[in-house]
């Protein structure tokens, strides 16, 4: 199989040092089952060609493999189609590119360049699918496609094209993280184990994008190998993910191709301007626009910073979206972040870079596992607590273990439960009893909401007060609801 990447960006040999690749000679690198080469067709100031060619085995492919020979095994079209091997080989040749560094021209990959790319070949599921994948992104799509036998015309198309693309400015980096995602979407295989740590890896390339890409499910599901559960789990991820790119989304125009349940948790309104003591949280945290579920984080770590605690707990923390708000709070002496999943502990040290933090810094937070429906020692003497969407996701019966455990055992001063108002869902166009995400248990009126926050005050002396997140619409209040609850002094 065969990729080329060609530009004319003056000087073109820039590309040269883009890909960390001299064009002057040829370099090979290993990969499963063969050879990754690297060469340059062309390599002019007007002009230049960079090229990748596997070299497959396909003895090799199956050498080691236990069980019962199979001719499938050997003779097949992995050699020559666009695959997994493909993107395998992209990581591994250019993998410096994909990661934006250039240590010869540090500010060339941050330059948009014209981009032409011919990949020899992929296989489709239909011929409109290599548009339907890559002109969402802004590329120019031509496919050249292949009878199945040239001499038997009855037999019909096969499912192969060469692919053409181009883009008339683009990032490299951009560029290759597109190949990297799509070109396996297209093939639809991968030659090894899909786990987690594909999710993971999907995540990485394809977060600033593919969040709004029209076919983001098919795309999710096929480069998964449609493993439900790590598919539904990273499609809630790539929605959450949404941060500072996702700004740039009008609420009022939910993107082309969003199921009703993706424009539920996309939905973006105006924030309002900061006032000073929210501005201290950090510049960078307040943006003219802001998802539904960060203006959640950004009102709950308001409400928290009016409050100075110097203790706060995070239960349900997740990936660390409010524990790095919290951590821009400088009165708040120690943050204790807890969760039952070790996965997304693990993802939230990353984010928040523990490993790199300053001693001091590093002393003031802590993650921890653990469930909301046991008493925990490690729960106690805190000044906050915030619960940020996560009572909806549990059974209403297990409700009264977390009562007990937060509001009875933990009590601390004040606790901030936010979660969806079911009132809201007809204006995302969600069919009665369809909840806004798969794992949710329930969604709540905000009658349901309330009597529910009452009793849980009444029954443990808190007083507690509602608040609507988000901008409210008549008649069915805002798209999300908070109650803040406060330990009355004996």
């Amino acid at each position: 199989m065969l990729l080329t990447i060609t530009t004319t960006y003056q000087p073109a040999t820039d590309l040269g040092y883009l890909l960390h690749k001299n064009p002057a000679r040829l370099q090979s690198v290993e990969i499963t089952g063969g050879l990754a080469h690297v060469f340059y067709p062309e390599a002019t100031a007007q002009r230049c060609t960079a090229a990748l060619l596997l070299d497959l085995d396909p003895v090799g492919l199956v050498r080691d493999r236990h069980g019962d020979f199979a001719l499938a095994e050997y003779v097949n079209d992995r050699p020559y189609v666009a695959s997994s091997f493909l993107s395998v080989a992209l990581s591994k040749a250019f993998g410096t590119a994909m990661n934006g560094t250039c240590k010869d021209r540090p500010a060339l990959p941050a330059q948009a360049l014209p981009l032409a790319v011919t990949v020899a070949v992929v296989s489709a599921p239909g011929p409109d699918w290599p548009r339907r994948l890559f002109e969402p992104l802004g590329y120019q799509v031509e496919t050249t496609a292949y009878p199945l036998d040239a001499t038997v015309p009855a037999w019909g198309a096969s499912p192969y094209y060469t692919l053409h693309l181009r883009h008339d400015g683009l990032r490299l980096q951009d560029l290759l993280a597109h190949l990297y995602v799509l070109l396996p979407v297209l093939d639809n295989d991968k030659h090894y184990y899909v786990d987690q740590q594909e999710a993971d890896k999907l995540l990485h390339r394809g977060g600033d994008w593919l969040p709004r890409h029209p076919e983001r499910d098919f795309i999710t599901r096929r480069y998964l190998r449609y493993l439900g559960s790590i598919v539904n789990q990273t499609l809630e991820r790539l929605l959450e993910g949404v941060e500072e790119s996702s700004s740039s989304v009008d609420s009022a125009s939910p993107q082309v191709g969003a199921t009703a349940n993706d424009r539920a948790e996309t939905a973006n309104s105006q924030a309002p301007e900061p006032d000073g003591a929210t501005r201290g949280l950090a510049e960078s945290t307040l943006l003219p626009k802001l998802t539904l579920h960060d203006q959640r984080l950004q009102q709950v770590a308001h409400e928290i910073y009016q409050l100075a605690p110097k203790r706060v707990l995070d239960l349900g923390c997740g990936e660390g979206r409010l524990l790095r708000l919290l951590l821009r709070q400088p009165k708040i002496e120690f943050i204790r972040g807890l969760d039952v999943s070790h996965q997304a502990l693990s993802r939230a040290a990353q984010r928040l870079r523990l490993d790199e933090m300053a001693p001091r810094q590093r002393a003031r937070i802590e993650l921890v596992q653990g469930s909301l429906l046991y008493r925990d020692a490690r729960l106690a003497g805190f000044d906050a607590a915030a619960l940020v969407e996560v009572i909806e996701h549990l059974d209403e019966n297990r409700l009264a273990s977390l009562e007990a455990v937060v509001f009875g055992h933990a009590r601390p001063a004040h606790v901030f439960v936010t979660t969806p108002n079911a009132e809201y869902n007809q204006l995302f166009a969600l069919p009665a009893g369809e909840f806004r995400h798969a794992d949710h248990r329930f969604e709540w009126t905000r009658a349901e909401f309330a009597a529910w926050a009452t009793g849980v005050a009444a029954r443990h002396g808190y007083q507690v007060r509602l608040v609507g997140m988000g901008e409210a619409a008549e008649g069915v209040g805002a798209p999300s609801q908070l109650a803040v609850f406060g330990l009355l002094v004996d």
